[in-house]
C-alpha cells in the first residue's frame, strides 16, 4: 500500500509540474499559442488543408488591405472563440500577420490590441463562406484610381 502511495503522489506532483510547465510556456509566446490553438487546423507552417481549411501563407495579412477584412480575422469562429484572452490573441494575430505576411503588408500593418479583439469577438462570424468569399473577391479587384 506505501508503494501505490508514493507512486500515486509522484505521479501527481509530476502533473502538476508539467501544467505549470505547460502554462508558464505559454504565457506571452503567441508561437506557442499558435500552436497550441491554431496549428491543429492551419499546422505549423501556415498551409491549411485544401478545401477546408484556409491557406494563411501569404494571404492572412491581404485581409488588412479590404474593407472588413481587419475585422473577419478577429471574427472567425476559430479566433472568437478561442480560449485565449484578448491579448493574447491580439499577439497571435500580430504574430501571424507578421509570419505568414505578405511582407509587404506585415511590415507596415497597425497591429491588434486587446480591446479592438474584445469589441470585434464579441460577435463571432456565423456564415464564414460568404464573407471570407467577398473579402477574397474585393483583394482580386483591381485597386481604384485616386480622385
Amino acid at each position: 500500500m506505501t508503494r501505490c502511495f508514493h507512486h500515486l503522489v509522484w505521479s501527481t506532483a509530476l502533473l502538476a509540474a508539467g501544467l505549470a510547465g505547460a502554462r508558464g510556456a505559454r504565457a506571452g509566446d503567441p508561437q506557442v499559442d499558435y500552436m497550441l490553438e491554431c496549428q491543429g487546423c492551419h499546422l505549423g507552417d501556415g498551409s491549411g488543408a485544401p478545401g477546408r481549411v484556409p491557406d494563411l501563407r501569404d494571404s492572412v495579412g491581404r485581409f488588412l488591405t479590404v474593407p472588413g477584412g481587419r475585422e473577419y480575422l478577429v471574427r472567425v469562429p476559430g479566433a472568437a472563440q478561442s480560449p485565449l484572452g484578448d491579448a493574447e490573441l491580439a499577439e497571435v494575430l500580430n504574430w501571424m500577420v507578421r509570419r505568414f505576411g505578405p511582407a509587404e503588408v506585415a511590415a507596415g500593418f497597425e497591429p491588434f490590441a486587446a480591446p479592438e479583439v474584445a469589441r470585434l469577438r464579441r460577435a463571432p462570424l456565423l456564415e464564414v463562406e460568404p464573407v471570407r468569399a467577398a473579402l477574397v473577391q474585393l483583394m482580386r479587384a483591381p485597386a481604384q484610381a485616386e480622385p
